[in-house]
């Protein structure tokens, strides 16, 4: 099977249409084997809903699974519909279990029922016991395709066995070995598998330390675990040790990308489950409540200035250094929300790491801040030819990016200690709380020295 070139990609799309608008299926029946699903995946983006559904058509079950997979949600429902319940579970049949649980999970209620209606009776009830767990849970990515095997079996009954089942199993890097319960009791590789002697016992030569989550542990845990020990799939067990089903790597990949756009959208204040798929007015209403809340926080700033009006009256000068005192220590901030916040999602921090995590970026803070305190008076003193405003435009600046980095570690570690996402510290919300401590320090600083050196 061959792979489109980035050069040849517009003439095999072309060459696509062309077969499409000729309306000979056979012609294009023969070509579209040459061309791999993902690419044809990125050829179909660029066709109109008909042209799409006629190509689909024309490839097997078995391929079409595989190209439909590769687009997103909202383009793969309408397919659905245009391919027609029949094909369409013939369509869902040949995809792993847990990737047609993702698809007909997103239709309604009444839609789901009648695809699995359709469809054979064990693919059927596989996808429905998968649909039962929830979203992101261990359960609902894991799929119920894998290869098990007896501890009481020999090595050459069990690759006898494996030469039945191995077809229908979505990977079988691993041989997960159970007991008469269904119990996960160990592990064999395949290679391990291979060069045991033949009449050696699994029971024997199994490793018994298996690492396996619960069916209900949360996705985010599942990658942590994967990235942990480097795996390809992770067995899935339920509360008594019985083995469910087991989580490919693709799919973890799938998740790590979820939460990591999750987690940014949420440094945004505007996460929301597919938010790109959301309207205009949709996506300005999931904005609008932060964003008010975040201007009564610059109202409150403003409030700031008007108490130190008389010191600002009397130096105005002190006007024109305003916007470094606000931004400067409110980027700080943000960067050190980032690297904690990404910390906590990966597991590098914990409750217990992290005072040490803060007290190091508050050493961070205080180098970052005295080298810009120390470049920002001497800009001052040089352009005001004033020693004292470069001196309270500097420390002000130092103070406030070592705030800074306390508050951009602190808060998202105490958000998470009650158990809320420790993302919704956003970025906003850090810089608009940094706007107004900067400036009560900067005011505080000016008020102090000028009243002190200048009478």
């Amino acid at each position: 099977m061959g792979v489109i070139k980035v050069e040849n990609f517009e003439a095999i799309r072309e060459k696509i249409r062309e077969l499409l608008a000729e309306d000979r299926p056979g012609r294009l029946q023969d070509f579209l084997p040459e061309i791999h699903y993902a690419d044809l995946a990125e050829v179909l983006r660029t066709l109109e809903l008909d042209e799409r559904v006629k190509l689909l058509r024309c490839l097997k079950s078995e391929r079409a699974a595989q190209v439909l997979f590769e687009l997103d949600r909202d383009e793969i429902l309408p397919l659905l519909e245009g391919l027609g319940p029949r094909v369409s579970a013939l369509v869902l049949q040949e995809m792993s279990s847990d990737d047609a649980a993702d698809l007909i999970g997103d239709l309604p209620e009444d839609e789901q029922q009648r695809y699995l209606g359709l469809m054979s009776g064990d693919e059927a009830e596989d996808v429905a016991e998968l649909l039962e767990y929830g979203e992101q849970t261990a359960g609902g990515l894991m799929t119920t395709e894998f290869v098990a095997i007896n501890k009481e079996l020999t090595a050459d009954e069990a690759i006898k066995f494996l030469r039945q089942t191995a077809p229908d199993a979505e990977t079988v890097y691993y041989v997960y070995v159970v007991n008469d319960h269904n119990q996960l009791v160990g592990v064999i590789s395949l290679r391990e598998l291979i060069v045991s002697a033949p009449d050696a016992r699994i029971g024997d030569v199994m490793r018994t330390n298996v690492i396996s989550v619960n069916v209900h542990t949360d996705q985010e845990e599942v990658a942590r675990v994967v990235a942990k020990y480097d795996f390809l799939a992770i067995p899935v067990v339920g509360d008594h040790g019985e083995l469910l089903g087991i989580i490919t790597i693709d799919d973890v990949l799938d998740v790590i990308e979820e939460e990591a756009t999750e987690d940014y959208l949420r440094l945004a204040n505007v996460h929301q489950e597919r938010y790109l798929e959301l309207g205009v007015l949709q996506r300005a209403g999931r904005r609008l409540p932060w964003l008010i809340g975040l201007l009564f926080g610059a109202l409150l700033a403003g409030s700031v200035v008007q108490v130190f009006e008389d010191t600002l009256a009397g130096v105005v000068a002190l006007a024109f250094f305003m916007p470094v005192m606000a931004g400067g220590p409110g980027n700080v901030g943000t960067q050190t929300l980032a690297v904690v916040v990404r910390g906590l999602a990966t597991g590098e921090i914990d409750s217990r790491r992290g005072f040490w995590v803060i007290l190091k970026e508050i050493r961070v803070g205080l180098i970052v801040g005295a080298v810009s305190g120390l470049v920002l008076a001497g800009i001052a003193t040089l352009w005001l030819d004033s020693v004292i405003l470069g001196l309270v435009v500097g420390t002000s600046l130092a103070l406030s990016m070592a705030v800074a980095t306390v508050i951009g570690g602190l808060i998202p570690l105490l958000i998470s200690r009650v158990g809320v996402d420790p993302a919704l510290a956003s970025g906003p919300f850090i810089t608009t709380m940094m706007d107004v401590i900067s400036l009560m320090i900067y005011f505080t600083v000016a008020s102090i020295t000028l009243f002190r050196f200048l009478g």
